[in-house]
């Protein structure tokens, strides 16, 4: 691969934890000005015309009508329910505090793999579901949507569970299409199940600052873009078992970010919660490294395929 293959390697994994740990803070500041559902459609349609510039640049071959659908569906479920979800949840739950609550996506995936996979799930990671569970209550106690049902930290649970769905779904046409190829099709299908929501997207972003206008092309671009070409090169220098591991760094960094940002002061019960949600997170990927399955951690801001940014 070359001499500069490692240092192209760690600017990418570099850029990738920087723009998706940055998604969160984006999007809170976005927020200011855009609504939820408009602000998704306006971010997956910035996505939509990098995945259109693609497509007509590779050409990839054509998937197979089953599977087109199927990366369809992961468009609308993984990103589309990602997006939506973690935007509502943002308007009452802070930045730093959601980059922790996203990254239970991994329990659901291994939930998920119990369910439909046949996995099994051992003592430690059990113990590994339990911390990371009461890290999640602790952050969601301390937020002002709480954890009651209509609660900001619940909706941005479901979008951890949106994410980790959508990968579930897409794991065989990564295999069969390659990341790229199956984002692109998710960015468009995200796009056009927004489309309803680009008239009102477009009105409110005519009165909004140019601050928040800056943010929402950000999040197009970078966390969703950038991100997901900087994520597919790490993949394919580090493996997926090590490129996932970096990915631990987007919750802190996220912290720092908005204190920096958005002036999102970190708060004891954030630090608190999400130093328990990482540590039993890693609880269960000890006990899924037992049994290989491929995966790759997102987001997203999945977004490692589907969206991010986060």
């Amino acid at each position: 691969m070359g001499k500069r293959s490692p240092l192209l390697a760690a600017l990418a994994i570099t850029t990738t934890v920087l723009v998706w740990a940055t998604a969160f803070p984006a999007i809170a500041l976005a927020l200011r000005d855009i609504s939820p559902i408009p602000l998704a459609s306006l971010r997956y349609s910035i996505a939509a015309v990098f995945a259109l510039l693609w497509l007509l640049w590779r050409r990839p071959a054509r998937m197979a009508a089953a599977d087109f659908a199927l990366c369809l569906g992961c468009g609308v479920l993984g990103a589309v329910g990602y997006s939506v979800f973690v935007n509502i949840g943002q308007q009452t739950v802070s930045a730093g505090a959601t980059g922790f609550l996203v990254k239970t996506e991994s329990l659901w995936m291994a939930a998920l793999a119990i369910i439909f996979l046949g996995e099994r799930f051992g003592a430690r990671a059990w113990g590994g579901s339990l911390l990371a569970f009461a890290g999640v209550g602790i952050i969601g106690a301390s937020q002002h949507g709480e954890l009651s049902f209509g609660g900001g930290a619940v909706f941005v649970l479901a979008a951890a569970f949106c994410s980790a769905s959508g990968f579930v779904l897409q794991r065989k046409l990564l295999a069969r299409y390659g990341p790229p190829h199956v984002a692109a099709i998710v960015f468009i299908a995200a796009a056009l199940a927004l489309a309803p929501w680009l008239p009102q997207a477009i009105g409110e972003a005519e009165g909004a600052s140019l601050s928040s206008l800056g943010w929402v092309a950000f999040l197009g671009i970078f966390p969703t873009t950038v991100g997901q070409i900087c994520w597919t090169y790490s993949l394919n220098h580090f493996g997926v078992a090590r490129a996932g591991n970096f990915l631990y760094l987007v919750a802190p960094i996220t912290v720092l970010v908005a204190w920096i940002l958005a002036g999102e002061t970190p708060m004891a019960a954030t630090i608190f919660g999400g130093a328990l949600i990482l540590g039993g997170v890693l609880l269960v990927n000890t006990r899924r490294r037992q049994k290989p399955v491929e995966t790759i951690p997102p987001a997203a801001e999945v977004e490692a395929c589907a969206d991010r940014a986060r």
